[in-house]
């Protein structure tokens, strides 16, 4: 199992500007449906219909995290489409929809989410270790550090969803 260990900052606006003037440069741009399966007690199942949004190229994931806080466990490997459906089916519920913009800015690689569904933008880096998860000094342009703020996790968001 890999660890996850990752940052989360709540973007007050896109760095359109930092784009324009080649600071931040954009590698990808994808669409992702994320639907939960189960979760419980820090441990979370989840599936992925991911979109790349410049080749239309679609492709699935299934993903078990456990833990809680910036580092956690996790285990991701691609599925097929029809698996995804039979998941998809099995919980009818609601995706959760965001457009995940990854880029690179002064060397360090960021994933920049705005979801969809409601006004919620973040911006997430990732790390090797917890030791430089923890030193890593943000710039002011990615906002509030919100790592350990539950009501700004993915899984919560995707509950407030269930209950629209």
């Amino acid at each position: 199992m890999a660890m996850e260990i990752e940052r989360k900052f709540l973007l007050p606006e896109y760095p359109e500007r930092l784009i324009e003037d080649g600071q931040l440069t954009v590698l990808t741009r994808h669409s992702i449906d994320q639907t939960y399966l189960a979760i419980e007690d820090g441990q979370e199942l989840r599936v992925r219909k991911i979109t790349d949004l410049d080749s239309g190229e679609v492709t699935f994931t299934h993903t078990f995290k456990d833990g809680k806080g910036i580092s956690r466990q996790e285990i991701e490997y691609y599925i097929s489409e029809g698996i995804y459906n039979q998941m998809i089916d099995a919980v009818k519920a609601i995706p959760l929809v965001k457009t995940r913009i990854t880029g690179l800015w002064n060397g360090t690689t960021v994933e920049i989410d705005l979801y969809t569904q409601l006004e919620l933008t973040v911006l997430e880096v990732e790390f090797d270790s917890l030791k430089e998860a923890e030193s890593f000094a943000a710039p002011d342009w990615f906002g509030e550090d919100v790592s350990v703020e539950k009501k700004y996790s993915n899984k919560t968001v995707w509950k407030q969803l269930q209950n629209k």
